[in-house]
């Protein structure tokens, strides 16, 4: 996949798993932008709904935490679990640099946007116990359902180091 330029689109993203052998069923759907919007939206797509935080800690480290989209994820106990400084939100801008996508979008699949490995990624445990799980295809206007093991296969082609961490709710 030399040939595709950073930041990926989402076709780009589709031919990359075609590549990797993974299936990705998409379903197009009006913009979500929280879980809430989501809920609205998802409707009948079979799996595990899930959302996203990209996060930066105070020593400037970036994060990707990923969850059940229901699971409320708490930011001052979550640095113990995860091994990090105090955390907060990354800004909207670092969010396009790093991952090449906009607010609202944040997915594990913009991995592939960041070849540097500067995102540390946290999986919830539970959530990785589920078959089916559904994320952005790069755009909040889709989802886009994968198995858990293509997942896998998926972080595992990106290259970057994933914990897996039972998330504090």
């Amino acid at each position: 996949m030399d040939d595709i330029r950073l930041p990926y689109s989402p076709e780009a993203l589709f031919a990359r798993l075609d590549a990797l052998g993974i299936s990705h069923p998409t379903t197009r759907h009006p913009a979500a932008f929280t879980v809430e919007q989501g809920n609205r939206v998802w409707g009948d797509i079979p799996g595990m709904h899930c959302k996203n935080l990209f996060l930066k800690d105070a020593k400037g480290k970036l994060w990707l935490v990923v969850a059940p989209a229901e699971r409320r994820i708490d930011l001052k106990r979550l640095p113990d679990v995860i091994g990090s400084a105090r955390l907060s939100f990354g800004s909207a801008a670092l969010l396009e640099e790093v991952l090449g996508i906009r607010p609202g979008s944040v997915t594990p699949f913009a991995l592939v946007n960041d070849p540097g490995h500067r995102v540390r990624v946290v999986l919830d445990a539970g959530m990785m116990d589920e078959p089916l799980l559904n994320y952005h295809p790069l755009s909040n206007e889709a989802t886009t359902t994968v198995t858990n093991a293509d997942f896998r296969k998926f972080l595992k082609d990106c290259g970057h180091e994933v914990r897996i961490v039972r998330l504090p709710g």
